[in-house]
């Protein structure tokens, strides 16, 4: 116990180490940059993410900021930007600073406010005054020089960041996914603090773990466990009619849940007006429409010597394993939508490689019974049949002259 103990704090102490050691040499790379022009900023910070840097001077006298941003690791066929949102959190609402190279090969640099989603950052003024701002790219980094006269009695704002790409001379929507969605915190220009950022979870990404956690669940677990149960229980005449009512009860809680799950989804998307994954949300409302026509059909389901058993069962069979694959696809998609979400997108591969893998053991092990019980019961009848025994009733069996 004190070995673990002592392992554990040692582990620590060292994980500890390896963040004040990374955080100790952002910060010195940070002051230790050297602008073209000499200017000197008191204050510069990394931001969490994006590969971006902010530089400032803050002048209490008259209340304005000296800043540089720079946004490394991009072609200088993109567009970069970078805002104080006055009233907001993230990008809408945010009085940005734009550069990007025009068809003439110059860097050109203006404000812009955005005011919704979707946005191609019209040139326009902001709510407050930029009385310089300028631009400059080298060594695939963009670096934005602005001065800013911050709105009165302020000194701490939500800030925002992005890059996308450039399409002739209209610049086109950033990447909807991944550190793109997560390029948001707070700056206090008089302490020089930033906040919040991309590592802290919004009510908005919360919303949308637990949409993805309610659909692998519900349309990715459990509605292919049900039919597992469904095709390899019924084998066993033991289990009659119990894979029934557990088949039942699994497809059943699917789609409960995966109605919730739905439910999330459409509220997120009716919350992020210009933000569309529309192979997720087609997939979703096949699925939901598949689903709800299943439940139907188990309230109008024949009687098994009813006529038309056999067309209700290809109906029944054929619509549940496309809601299965269709469920499969989608929780993919839904990890892809999801970027950065790595480990849950390798627990869900891990759990359909272990249904697989059970799936094919029982359909080996349910062909060995069914081959075995059709001998067994061969056997028997040719028994019968060489002892004069009519293997259809109690009595024996007469040949007729």
């Amino acid at each position: 116990m004190d070995r673990l103990l002592t392992t554990f704090l040692f582990s620590l102490v060292l994980i500890l180490s390896l963040f004040s050691t990374t955080s100790y040499a952002q910060t010195q790379n940070c002051s230790a940059f050297a602008f073209r022009n000499n200017q000197i900023f008191a204050t510069c910070n990394p931001l969490p993410v994006l590969n971006s840097v902010l530089h400032w001077s803050y002048h209490p006298d008259n209340h304005t900021v000296d800043l540089a941003y720079r946004h490394g690791g991009v072609p200088n066929t993109d567009w970069v930007a970078w805002g104080l949102n006055i009233d907001g959190s993230m990008m809408v609402g945010s009085q940005c600073l734009v550069a990007f190279r025009n068809s003439s090969g110059q860097i050109h640099a203006y404000t812009s406010p955005v005011s919704s989603y979707g946005t191609q950052l019209t040139e326009g003024a902001l709510s407050f005054n930029v009385p310089r701002i300028a631009a400059e790219f080298s060594n695939n980094e963009f670096i934005i020089f602005a001065t800013l006269e911050l709105p009165a009695g302020r000194t701490s704002f939500n800030q925002a960041w992005q890059n996308g790409g450039v399409s002739g001379q209209a610049l086109t929507v950033h990447v909807q996914s991944g550190d793109n969605m997560r390029s948001f915190g707070s700056v206090d220009f008089a302490n020089g603090e930033l906040g919040g950022g991309g590592s802290s979870v919004t009510s908005r990404q919360r919303r949308r773990y637990v949409h993805g956690v309610l659909n692998a669940v519900s349309w990715g677990v459990l509605m292919p466990m049900g039919a597992v149960f469904a095709r390899y229980l019924k084998v066993f005449k033991a289990a009659n009619p119990a894979w029934f009512y557990i088949h039942v009860a699994c497809q059943t809680s699917a789609y409960v849940v995966g109605v919730a799950g739905w439910g999330t989804g459409l509220k997120l998307g009716s919350d992020s007006t210009g933000i569309e994954f529309t192979t997720h949300r087609n997939i979703g409302i096949t699925l939901f429409c598949l689903g709800t026509l299943q439940v139907f059909a188990l309230l109008l389901r024949p009687k098994p010597d009813h006529k038309y058993r056999l067309y209700w069962n290809i109906y029944h069979h054929a619509i549940g394993y496309a809601v299965i694959s269709l469920s499969i696809v989608n929780v993919f998609e839904g990890f892809d939508a999801l970027n950065g979400q790595k480990n849950w997108k390798r627990a869900y591969i891990g759990v359909i490689i272990a249904l697989g893998a059970i799936a094919v053991l029982l359909e080996a092990f349910t062909w060995f019974i069914v081959i075995k019980r059709k001998k067994t019961d061969s056997n028997k009848n040719t028994q019968n049949r060489t002892n004069g025994v009519n293997p259809y009733g109690n009595g024996t069996h007469h040949q007729q002259a």
